[in-house]
């Protein structure tokens, strides 16, 4: 069994930029469930997207990342939620944006961070929610941006949350 602490200690300590897309279809918000951010085991859901690396721009990370996550590949439109993420040694600033699949019939996959080994991937799970969906789970389990949603036209309300 994995460590959870060893799953997030290489962003530990330091400040990320992570981007982060919104791809919305039927009612629904695709989404990957995380391990390692909750005790007990519990799966934390939140956008796909990940971290912004050196020399790209935003919407090429967001790209990148969504195509490395979810096997989709997307256009970034609209910049969404900027929302501030602090607990423990993590901190982050994330950057949503709207996101419009290149192939509106193609299904998501699951996919990988390449910056962590096979036994050690944060990703467990995609699936399409709805905001009912997420009105059932623990607020915990739900990134901020997606809680106390009521509709999926309310992820496009841009609105900064920063702690």
């Amino acid at each position: 069994m994995v460590n959870t602490d060893d799953l997030l200690r290489p962003y530990a300590g330091q400040v990320r930029v992570r981007v982060g897309g919104l791809l919305v279809r039927e009612g629904t918000l695709l989404l990957a469930a995380h391990r390692g951010l909750l005790p007990a085991g519990a799966s934390f859901w939140s956008p796909p997207g990940g971290g912004w690396a050196f020399g790209e721009s935003l919407r090429d990370a967001l790209r990148r990342e969504f195509l490395e996550e979810t096997g989709l590949a997307v256009q970034p439109g609209r910049l969404l939620h900027l929302h501030e993420f602090r607990e423990g040694d993590l901190q982050a600033l994330e950057i949503f944006f709207e996101v419009l699949p290149d192939d509106p019939t193609a299904q998501p996959r699951l996919g990988h961070d390449p910056e962590h080994g096979a036994s050690q991937q944060l990703l467990t799970e995609l699936a399409w929610q709805s905001p009912r969906q997420l009105l059932a789970l623990p607020p915990a389990q739900v990134h901020p941006v997606l809680r106390g949603l009521l509709s999926v036209d309310d992820v496009f309300v841009p609105q900064a949350i920063l702690k």
